[in-house]
């Protein structure tokens, strides 16, 4: 498998990973602080677990590798996630979904400005339609709220920011710095979570959230992430969009409205249809 294919599938993991967040939310009883805490602390405890496993003693030393671009890296991981988790909590998933559907067009605008990578055309024209697709959506439908469409852009924002930091800093270890923003997403929220134990099934449903958005998740993508330009990131994340409201209809059967579903089929068709084109017009390695 080519770098870049294998960037691609990492990132695409790690975004079908992602995606299921809204479905973890709605499934866990218990309110959002414990979510964060609870999701943070599995987490925590499963990147910790893979480091020593893949790394042995000897990968405590990618702490001290972290650098000034993996600290920021860390911090606008953890402004990015309560974010994120909020919005899903106060506004619909669709919403949230499809506002991130946002985030290509963020993406080439930092990579131009930041990395002075310029995007082709065929990525441009796909986060054009994307953000098309996004307005549609969002503009169409009344199933949101004004304070987690707004946490859902800052989330959008700080995303943009996460792949131009770790296209710009591949030396950035994965698993080091997630698991150091998870760390410190869980002190945060220590003060206001209630450390008494979920009941069963909440705290498996908690425990799968946390290997698979955390350990998962967050590792795949910063490892895919520098394998592949910048906006190419962001568009295959977009898929996010029409994959979320997905599994919360067919576990909770919350149905979107009929804007949501042609919002998130017009981001999903402009994805894959940049994918196809730059594959068969990549040039074939030697």
């Amino acid at each position: 498998m080519t770098d870049r294919r294998l960037g691609l599938a990492m990132v695409f993991i790690a975004t079908l990973s992602w995606s299921t967040a809204g479905l973890f939310i709605r499934a866990a009883d218990t309110d959002l602080v414990n979510i964060i805490f609870w999701r943070g602390i599995f987490g925590v405890l499963g990147m910790a677990v893979v480091l020593l496993v893949f790394q042995g003693w000897a990968g405590l030393g990618s702490f001290k590798r972290l650098g000034k671009a993996g600290w920021a890296y860390v911090l606008v991981s953890v402004l990015t996630l309560p974010a994120y988790l909020a919005s899903l909590h106060l506004t619909s998933i669709a919403h949230v979904a499809i506002i991130y559907a946002t985030v290509p067009l963020m993406t080439a605008v930092l990579a131009w400005l930041v990395l002075r990578e310029a995007a082709p055309r065929s990525a441009i024209i796909a986060a054009l339609v994307a953000l098309i697709g996004a307005v549609f959506m969002v503009g169409l439908s009344t199933d949101g709220t004004a304070l987690g469409d707004a946490l859902a852009l800052a989330m959008t924002f700080g995303m943009a920011v996460l792949v131009v930091l770790a296209r710009r800093n591949p030396e950035i270890p994965a698993l080091a710095a997630g698991l150091v923003a998870t760390l410190m997403t869980v002190v945060a929220v220590l003060p206001f979570a209630t450390t008494s134990v979920p009941d069963g099934n909440t705290i498996l449903i908690l425990a799968i959230f946390g290997l698979s958005n955390s350990l998962l998740g967050f590792a795949l993508f910063i490892l895919g992430s520098r394998r592949i330009p910048a906006v190419e990131t962001a568009l295959i994340g977009a898929l996010e969009a029409p994959i979320a409201p997905v599994w919360v209809w067919l576990m909770f059967g919350e149905t979107p409205q009929p804007a949501t579903i042609a919002g998130g089929l017009i981001v999903f068709a402009s994805v894959f249809w940049h994918i196809l084109r730059s594959t068969r017009t990549a040039p074939l390695p030697e």
